[in-house]
Parts: C-alpha cells; sequence; structure tokens
C-alpha cells in the first residue's frame, strides 16, 4: 500500500506543481492511471482485473459537436486536461532524465 500511495503521490504531484491547491481535480485522473497501469504481480491491470476486460481507450473529442451542450463542454473540457497532462508528464520526465544524466560522464 505504500508503494501505491507514494506512485498516487508522485503522480499528482506532477500534475499539481503549478495550482497545488487544485489537485482535487486530478484525482479522478489518478485514479485512471492507476486503474489502467499495467501491474507485473497480476500481469493484468486492476481494471481487467475487476472487470474481466481491458479499460476503454479515451477518444479526442477535437472539433465534433454534439446534440447537448453540456456534454460537448465536458468533453472539450477533457481534452483540455488531457493536454495538460501529456504536458506535465513530459515536463517530469524531461526533470527526472536531467537528474539521471548530471551523475554521468562522457568518456
Amino acid at each position: 500500500m505504500e508503494v501505491v500511495n507514494r506512485s498516487l503521490e508522485t503522480y499528482l504531484r506532477c500534475f499539481v506543481s503549478e495550482t497545488p491547491k487544485l489537485w482535487a481535480k486530478w484525482l479522478s485522473w489518478a485514479e485512471y492511471w492507476y486503474n489502467t497501469s499495467f501491474h507485473s504481480a497480476s500481469q493484468m491491470t486492476p481494471f481487467k482485473v475487476l472487470y474481466g476486460r481491458d479499460p476503454p481507450h479515451l477518444v479526442h473529442f477535437g472539433s465534433s459537436s454534439t446534440p447537448v451542450s453540456s456534454v460537448e463542454e465536458y468533453l472539450e473540457e477533457r481534452d483540455r486536461v488531457l493536454e495538460e497532462l501529456k504536458r506535465h508528464l513530459l515536463r517530469a520526465q524531461q526533470i527526472m532524465k536531467k537528474r539521471a544524466n548530471g551523475h554521468k560522464k562522457d568518456i
């Protein structure tokens, strides 16, 4: 459980670095990430363990439109969040790479 908590904490920290007071906004995405991540002990995702199938893929909404404006707003917001998520993950990955490579010397 400590490893799971540490992983979730790290995951959330990546996203809230710019706006720490909005950490609750990212909880559902942290849950989705955890439930769709492959676990080596079970050789499958927690989603598959629970439901017996792979999780559904998130489809990019793009510039489509729906007859229900609230659904369209929700999907547009989801796309914005996913883009922000990618940006945060890329930045975190670059920071980790810089730290890891900082100890290496060119020979």
